[in-house]
């Protein structure tokens, strides 16, 4: 293709919010800088014997000024490695067929395709465990499926947050207190009787000044994080949960987290990541679809869908012929 292309494997266009999605604004960024934008919807990723990993893609061009906010120009069928950069954008939840997807988009890499996030790297980092891999910024945690587990964790901690290791958005995250009688329920459903592995935290008071979004790219952190903080009454700060986000400087402790992650998380094929983090203490590590683009670059006038084309075209000039 003689045109740069920059092609996100994304949800249906008709569900994304061009006021609030950070998927649009990478993809605007790099429509203004001369790539042909395209998208993969769910399903139109596949393999066959004998040929190389292939997709139906949607051409548009996008005007937010107008409704719908986007125009598919064409659709054409194109082998992955023919794309320019391949830009996994799928979210949750982290099921059999995001799984599959992955599978897909790694045996395109090995046929030559340039794929962001490293569709094994999203695979090995789950975004609620990989937090373990940095304990020094971590709040006592369990991970486990035994209810007798969760419950003595309860009693060293009494105040506590349990949540699922596939939720995303805030869902079916409980508070948990010492002595309250749904915590019997509550483990039911979070481990559906001791069937699936759950979460559970000591619990972090500093969320009432935010759960902050840190956005990595390629290694490096954006300057401005977004604070979501919880609605009255709440628990969790998540945006799709009702709470406010509050653009804001990094503080000494979340540059500190975010310098020590990453090179590391960089070094992985980790090219954006979201981490959050409450107080000094970090949380999740988001690597498949991570937000916050717009409403960062709205509040600051910080340009963060720009930094990511960048990040993208630089390892592009590096790659190999």
């Amino acid at each position: 293709m003689s045109l740069k292309t920059f092609v996100c494997v994304i949800d249906p266009l008709t569900s994304l919010n061009p006021k609030k999605d950070s998927s649009i604004a990478m993809m605007e960024a790099a429509q203004a800088r001369g790539w042909r934008i395209g998208v993969i919807e769910d399903g139109a990723l596949w393999w066959k014997h004998g040929e190389c990993v292939r997709a139906t893609v949607s051409w548009i061009a996008m005007d937010r000024s107008q409704k719908p906010w986007y125009t598919v120009q064409s659709t054409s069928t194109v082998a992955l490695k023919e794309l320019t950069a391949v830009v996994m954008r799928k979210d949750p939840p982290f099921d059999a067929e995001f799984v599959t997807s992955t599978w897909l988009l790694e045996q395109a890499e090995r046929e030559g395709a340039r794929v962001f996030n490293k569709p094994s790297a999203i695979r090995d980092h789950n975004e609620k465990f990989t937090i373990a891999q940095f304990s020094q910024f971590v709040v006592p945690t369990l991970v486990s499926r035994n209810a007798d587990q969760l419950r003595g964790f309860l009693e060293e901690h009494p105040d506590a947050i349990a949540k699922p290791l596939d939720g995303m958005g805030g869902s079916s995250i409980f508070r948990m207190t010492k002595g309250d009688p749904n915590t019997g329920v509550i483990l039911e459903t979070l481990t559906e009787h001791g069937r699936k592995t759950a979460m559970i935290q000591r619990y972090i008071p500093e969320i009432v000044d935010g759960d902050k979004r840190v956005l990595l790219i390629d290694g490096e952190p954006v300057p401005y994080c977004l604070a979501r903080l919880p609605k009255e009454g709440e628990h969790r700060g998540n945006l799709a949960a009702g709470g406010t986000g509050r653009a804001q400087p990094l503080s000494d402790t979340d540059r500190q987290i975010a310098e020590t992650l990453g090179p590391i998380l960089k070094d992985r094929g980790l090219l954006l990541v979201g981490l959050d983090v409450i107080g000094r203490n970090l949380t999740e590590v988001n690597v498949t679809s991570p937000t916050c683009f717009r409403e960062i670059m709205d509040q600051t006038g910080f340009n963060v869908a720009e930094m990511f084309v960048q990040a993208i075209e630089r390892k592009l000039e590096v790659a190999p012929c």
